[in-house]
């Protein structure tokens, strides 16, 4: 069995944009917040993140500030895909310069490859840099799926070592924990199904949820692993409603409203995603004051 990045509560973290760059000081205090409330993995410049509206500049000084903040405190996994493989290629190799524990490397968006494009952008990656990759499926956002026949080609090389899954389809996701076994560790890609896949031996979650209630995301990996599933999943149905509201519209509209709502200097989004309709910023109120994360 491979190496395994982390497992339980990896928080894909917001990025704290001011009008003119990315608010470095405030990512610092999100980060000492997460960590300090149990996180298990830093994940910088994923698709909460809003990677897809930074500038080269502000991508990769983004991964290197996460990974010297942090300084080994919980792993840093950098997101470093791109539909040109190239890119993804220069992103991975930063990423691994500056010390990252691991990358988080999105199907290509837009260009639709077929099931061999996939199987060969992502050993591109994998044969020139050393360092773990993390595949993220998630085909509402790319238009392209990975499906359990190529997961288990991937598998086959050793630094291709996990999936963030986030297509929504727990029959998909057994089918790929049957055809990979544990040569590829599977994290939830989505905050609704945290217990469902962990029974299906998941190692955890890569978490929009645990922006804002890190503690409870982090108990739920943690009480299904110490065998109190019953309690997991109570946690995990009481946040359902949180859960619905940071989704209320696309990701990561809400969960940025949240955190200004919570009392960090989060910022604006990047165009084109602009700020969430009124009644959606009152069911985030509302859903942060029932859970006592708000007053």
């Amino acid at each position: 069995m491979k190496e395994i990045i982390f497992t339980g509560a990896g928080v894909a973290i917001v990025t704290p944009f001011t009008e003119t760059g990315i608010h470095f000081k405030e990512l610092g205090r999100m980060i000492d917040d997460q960590i300090a409330n149990g996180t298990d993995a830093i994940v910088i410049t994923g698709t909460t993140g809003e990677s897809a509206t930074m500038t080269d500049e502000e991508h990769r000084a983004a991964i290197k500030f996460a990974v010297d903040h942090v300084k080994g405190r919980v792993p840093v996994i950098a997101g470093t895909g791109s539909n040109e493989t190239s890119y993804a290629v220069e992103l991975t190799q930063y990423a691994e310069k500056v010390g990252a524990d691991g990358a988080l490397v999105v199907t290509p968006y837009y260009n639709k490859c077929t099931q061999n494009g996939l199987v060969r952008h992502y050993t591109m990656i994998a044969d020139q840099s050393n360092i773990p990759l993390v595949l993220y499926d998630v085909p509402s956002r790319t238009g392209v799926s990975i499906k359990p026949e190529t997961y288990a080609k991937l598998a086959k090389h050793p630094r291709i070592v996990a999936v963030k899954e986030a297509n929504g389809d727990l029959s998909s996701i057994l089918r790929l924990r049957h055809a990979c076994g544990d040569e590829l560790a599977v994290y939830s890609g989505n905050d609704d199904q945290i217990l469902p896949i962990l029974s299906l031996g998941g190692k955890g979650v890569i978490s929009v949820l645990s922006n804002v209630a890190p503690r409870q995301t982090h108990d739920i990996c943690r009480l299904y692993f110490d065998g109190k599933v019953q309690e997991a999943a109570k946690l995990q149905i009481e946040l359902s409603d949180l859960i619905d509201a940071l989704f209320c519209e696309v990701n990561p509209i809400p969960v940025k409203a949240a955190m200004r709502l919570l009392g960090y200097e989060a910022g604006p989004l990047r165009m084109p995603l602009t700020d969430p309709e009124p009644a959606h910023l009152e069911q985030i109120k509302a859903a942060l004051k029932k859970h006592d994360l708000m007053k």
